[in-house]
């Protein structure tokens, strides 16, 4: 079994560096090749709007990127973003219930979660990157970022991330607005048909700059659902740690099995012929994310005044929507939050409880209820190998 990880040994993310990719792979080990807090909503709009007018000219940028030869490069700083042709819906009055101490709705881009092993952040050239999407049952296809710029399809939807080694009531999850090409039609212009379909593949591998693989499920990427190549997160171009110039994202997946960051190369293949990296270290190779719910306000060991006090945190379950959350003082009964107003299923959902606090020692509790009808499980597990489980609870002194 997989240990928890700690300091000393880095959990599995949307991107961890093999420890040295230039060391001989481990005896056994096959590559693919070889085998067939808050973040201001109104701010955001505004910066979300002067991006897209600033950026209306995606044909210039195209051009300008297709002209880059001559050795100068695109920094990120010189990128401006298209107006996307599908842009998200407004964001529902009472999505963000704006209390002190709740995660904003929006996580701003230098507060959303990073974990990886990589000591260098990796700088990559837009001028002269390119995505290579080719292997079994597909026909090899290249795009350049000018390629994806120029598209027809750019498209922006509102979806959380959540890293897998993201403890009970832990911060290793974030909502952000992004920009991206459908994965799905980039697969289906290579030819790609889902297993249901008669598709020889079943994993999609994805590559990182700097070698990383991460193993996706197919059918996950080519079911409907918002699963993109994102070139932009809250209105602006990715930041080099969410892995500028592109990155995966995809809805209702832990990371470390979707979200490659710096991404290069999409091989088709089949878990039975490839493991990724993560997968023999211990972890699961699919990956789907775990309905959760986490205490924002009060904090743990925090001590609050008697009387009514506001109880308010998050859940998610990505890509099902979240339909209940409860809140337990105590030994009491189970009572149900208020909950804020849904942007979509593949984003998180705050909550708030007004509780009549008595002077004295409590503990509080959270679960949730996703809509299709699962109430978390109150078994405590850890992280590996596929996502902890049990509810968050915390420890208050009121006074």
């Amino acid at each position: 079994m997989p240990s928890a990880p700690d300091e000393h040994q880095p959990a599995p993310d949307e991107h961890q560096p093999a420890p040295d990719e230039h060391q001989p792979a481990p005896e056994g080990t096959r590559t693919a090749a070889e085998e067939p807090r808050g973040f201001d909503r109104r701010r955001f709009t505004l910066l979300a709007g002067a991006a897209a007018v600033a950026s209306a000219g995606a044909g210039t940028v195209a051009r300008t990127l297709a002209s880059s030869s001559t050795g100068v490069g695109l920094a990120r700083e010189d990128v401006s973003l298209p107006r996307p042709a599908f842009p998200a819906a407004p964001v529902p009055d009472g999505a963000d219930l704006e209390i002190d101490g709740l995660a904003s709705f929006f996580t701003s881009n230098d507060e959303f979660y990073r974990i990886d092993t990589a000591l260098s952040i990796p700088r990559v050239d837009a001028s002269t990157w390119s995505l290579r999407v080719h292997g079994l049952g597909a026909r090899e296809r290249v795009y350049t970022f000018a390629d994806l710029l120029a598209r027809d399809d750019l498209t922006e939807r509102d979806i959380t991330l959540a890293c897998v080694s993201n403890p009970i009531g832990g911060e290793y999850v974030g909502n952000a607005r992004w920009i991206g090409v459908p994965l799905a039609t980039l697969l289906e212009e290579a030819g790609v048909s889902p297993p249901a379909d008669g598709g020889p593949a079943d994993q999609l591998v994805s590559r990182s700059e700097d070698g990383m693989t991460i193993g996706t499920p197919v059918a996950d990427v080519m079911d409907g659902r918002d699963a993109l190549i994102a070139i932009g997160m809250n209105g602006q171009p990715l930041p080099h740690e969410h892995g500028f110039p592109a990155r995966m994202v995809v809805p209702g997946l832990y990371g470390y099995v979707s979200a490659c960051k710096w991404i290069v190369d999409i091989e088709l293949t089949t878990f039975d012929a490839f493991d990724a990296y993560w997968v023999p270290r211990g972890w699961s190779a699919r990956g789907p994310i775990k309905t959760q719910s986490r205490i924002d306000t009060p904090r743990e060991r925090a001590t609050v005044p008697a009387g009514t006090t506001m109880l308010a945190g998050v859940a998610w379950a990505q890509h099902t929507g979240i339909d209940r959350v409860e809140v337990r003082v105590d030994d009491g009964e189970w009572r149900a939050a208020t909950l804020a107003e849904e942007d979509t299923a593949d984003t998180w959902r705050q909550w708030v409880h007004e509780w009549d606090a008595e002077p004295g020692e409590h503990r509080i509790s959270v679960r949730a209820t996703d809509r299709g009808g699962a109430t978390q499980t109150s078994e405590r597990a850890a992280v590996a190998p596929d996502g902890a489980t049990g509810h968050h609870t915390i420890e208050v002194t009121v006074t």
